[in-house]
């Protein structure tokens, strides 16, 4: 399959953060969750793949291009939202149209206004006046009207009210669907990953846990919930994850290799991330 991004080994070294040889990949036509809680690396992460800042070491391709010598190429085919706007406030949508016609060659004003309409977005609004979930629909408009094929979000749904986050997910499916565009999304609502991404990837304190297809990791793992006299006489082998208390333990274990009349919880994405995260190893 086809990768429309591909993230190898990528560093980044603060003076309290370190991010450690991310390495990921995104098949083309699909929707990738970039997860991890607050300052684990996924803006960093993104702004180095945008190439925004420096990197310390690694390697970014879009589109089988390097994102530091094509850049200029790559960001043609490019929509990217972060979760503040970006407009100046004293602009409104009709002055953002013409100045993004000088931006992109690919610019659609026709596209555009239909967003706006789509949205019940008022052109001669200034942006100033747009509640906050405006001003989102207003940066996703205009992501998406030069026609890229590639969309990079960060947090873009965070804040947003159910109704209108459901809205916008319901425009990423939209945009994949001719799978020959891709998304990559960092969001902290691990709901609106279950309902649209095809994969995830979990960043905790600079560094990848995992990278895997969504479905693929909910069919694997389960949650085994136990005595501490069961857990003991369990091959570790099974075990991913476990934590224990006074009560007893559960364990995060591969479906496919526990033998026997165990029964299992199903695990779901926020459930395998705490385990990776907070859990003891095996």
């Amino acid at each position: 399959m086809e990768n429309v991004l591909i993230v190898r080994n990528l560093s980044k070294r603060y003076d309290e953060f370190q991010l450690k040889n991310v390495s990921f990949s995104l098949p083309k036509g699909c929707i990738m969750g970039l997860v991890g809680e607050n300052g684990a690396g996924k803006s960093t992460t993104i702004k180095l793949i945008l190439n925004l800042i420096n990197r310390d070491g690694g390697s970014v391709s879009i589109f089988g291009k390097d994102n530091l010598t094509q850049e200029k190429t790559i960001k043609e085919d490019l929509g990217v939202v972060f979760d503040e706007s970006s407009f100046p406030d004293n602009l409104n949508a009709k002055n953002i149209s013409l100045v993004m016609k000088n931006v992109y060659k690919n610019w659609d004003e026709g596209l555009f206004y239909s967003y706006l309409k789509r949205f019940a977005l008022p052109a001669q609004k200034k942006v100033k006046d747009y509640s906050r979930g405006m001003k989102m629909k207003l940066a996703i408009a205009a992501a998406l009207s030069h026609h890229p094929k590639f969309l990079i979000l960060d947090e873009a749904t965070s804040g947003l009210d159910p109704m209108v986050r459901e809205e916008i997910l319901d425009i990423f499916l939209e945009f994949i669907q001719d799978e020959e565009r891709s998304i990559l999304l960092s969001s902290h609502i691990i709901s609106d990953l279950e309902k649209i991404a095809d994969y995830v990837t979990f960043i905790h304190r600079g560094e990848v846990l995992f990278s895997e297809a969504k479905d693929q990791l909910l069919e694997e793992y389960g949650i085994l919930k136990c005595t501490h006299a069961e857990f003991d006489s369990l091959d570790k082998d099974l075990i991913v994850r476990y934590r224990k208390n006074q009560f007893g333990v559960e364990a995060l274990v591969r479906r496919n290799k526990l033998k026997g009349k165990h029964l299992l919880d199903p695990a779901g994405i926020e459930d395998i991330m705490l385990f990776y995260s907070k859990g003891v190893e095996k």
